[in-house]
């Protein structure tokens, strides 16, 4: 376990002369234990291309089935309330959404934990936690139980949410980050659009407890898979295994990281590392500005995505299974969006950087916002005007993908910037932007029967949109304009 004593300073291993820097440092202190140059095979960043991707796509792939079962249950909703003698629509509700509501709680420890103990063992041990409470689910007999578990399962499945942003943080340097941040990114909101597909056609065709033993078969999958290729990649930890083999083939007692703390107990690290995330939720501007748009990005996609099943059934007349297809678009605007931002969030990153004397800012991944911001109340006034006048059914479908093409782009741009301006507490930060993203993941849906059912399609989706405008338009200018100056009086971002 690591003593974070250096939290009050920025990341001295990010910038372009990181190797270079550290070993001026082991020069001037023979007991300084760091990467060896540059180019250290040890280092992370230097792994080759299939080592570093074998690590993104396993925690992107454990990204996607924890979402996926948010929302799969949700054709079987009714069904489950009838076994269960569910009369309250909210208890109904509840059974679906506690698990959403498991993300804005587990972040706030699984990514301080991923700093003291490392990357790895969080993860796999958090998705063990997933997969035997989510089968658990699927064995229940009661609301009660059914409530509990999802909960649990939700804390579990929480993790990748927030650790992939470390592990990619540490994989990757910031010109070469984007194309890994937009597959990460696409999980947890391609989840929502697939899990419902998948839930309606095993609803119709076996029972609703197969919605849970398919999600589970699927993560034990995963969790074997990365069992032998997911390695730990956390520098801290790595480090400090190089110090004990040090220590061990010189003698050397006296050998230390820059992250060590001698004279930090076990329960003081422990205190400082679960309090981070409370510290940069509640002091860091950076955070509080990009959580709240992020949380409103993910707030609008579970919102609409709950119109769904009401739209396509008793608007369009569609069965529940071919309903369910319409999910597909916003799957189709996730993934023609992450096309669109995974080269050239890396490309214009490179570009900016190439006319700043060679050094890089996390500002220069706002620019994509830009058109992230205006596509998204494209598509929800494009969605709910055609919807409202019950438009052929391909309107509503390609509004909702316009919607989620600049969703996503967005999201990976926020994402990348938190990863770019808080390194070493990556994992941290991603969390406290979590938190309201899951809590709006939440809650929004709870209130759109109600707001559809005052305002309808039409204006209700264009009071999103206008929300839209007002929240996603302003957001890039003031990060693009004061951005630099806000990382430069936080302790906790790099450089």
């Amino acid at each position: 376990m690591l003593g974070p004593d250096k939290e009050e300073v920025g990341d001295a291993g990010e910038g372009d002369h990181a190797g270079e820097d550290e070993q001026i440092k082991s020069e001037r202190d023979p007991n300084l234990v760091t990467w060896d140059g540059p180019e250290d095979p040890e280092n992370p960043k230097n792994w080759s291309f299939k080592r570093k991707w074998a690590a993104t796509l396993i925690v992107s792939s454990f990204a996607l089935i924890s979402p996926v079962s948010s929302s799969m249950v949700a054709p079987a909703l009714l069904t489950m309330a009838k076994e269960f003698h569910v009369t309250n629509s909210a208890v109904t509700s509840l059974m679906l959404s506690i698990f959403v509501l498991a993300f804005a709680v587990g972040p706030l420890f699984v990514g301080p934990l991923s700093e003291m103990y490392g990357r790895v063992i969080v993860l796999q041990t958090s998705n063990l936690i997933y997969l035997f409470f989510n089968l658990g689910c699927g064995l229940a007999n009661t609301k009660t139980q059914m409530i509990i578990f999802r909960f649990l399962a939700g804390l579990g499945g929480s993790a990748p949410l927030v650790i992939g942003g470390g592990v990619l943080s540490d994989l990757f340097r910031p010109e070469e980050r984007g194309k890994a941040i937009s597959i990460y990114s696409l999980a947890p909101l391609l989840g929502p659009a697939i899990g419902p597909i998948a839930g309606g056609f095993v609803t119709e065709h076996t029972t609703w407890r197969w919605a849970f033993y398919a999600t589970t078969i699927a993560d034990g999958l995963f969790q074997i898979t990365g069992l032998f290729f997911l390695q730990e990649t956390y520098p801290p930890i790595l480090l400090d295994r190089k110090k004990k083999r040090l220590i061990k083939e010189t003698s050397n007692a006296a050998l230390y990281t820059q992250w060590d703390n001698l004279n930090c107990t076990a329960i003081q690290a422990i205190r400082i590392s679960l309090v981070r995330p409370f510290k940069l939720l509640g002091s860091q501007i950076i955070i509080q500005v990009l959580a709240i748009y992020m949380a409103f990005l993910y707030g609008i996609i579970y919102l609409v995505l709950s119109t769904f099943a009401t739209l396509w059934v008793e608007v369009y007349y569609e069965s529940i299974g071919i309903g369910g297809l319409n999910y597909i678009s916003v799957g189709v605007g996730l993934f023609v969006g992450t096309q669109i931002a995974a080269p050239l969030q890396d490309r214009i990153y490179r570009t900016f950087k190439g006319r700043n004397n060679d050094i890089g800012k996390p500002e220069f991944r706002v620019i994509l916002m830009f058109p992230g911001a205006f596509l998204v109340p494209l598509g929800l006034f494009w969605y709910g005007w055609s919807a409202q006048y019950q438009i052929h059914w391909i309107m509503p479908n390609i509004g909702a993908a316009i919607m989620a093409a600049g969703i996503i782009i967005g999201f990976q741009c926020i994402q990348t910037y938190i990863i770019d301006t808080y390194t070493t507490y990556a994992a941290s930060a991603v969390g406290s932007a979590t938190v309201l993203r899951s809590l709006a993941g939440f809650g929004f849906p709870l209130f759109a029967p109600y707001m559809y059912a005052n305002l309808h399609y039409g204006w209700g989706n264009s009071l999103l949109g206008f929300l839209a405008i007002g929240i996603g338009w302003p957001a890039p200018l003031l990060l693009w304009r004061y951005g630099e100056m806000l990382r430069m009086r936080s302790p906790y971002a790099a450089g």
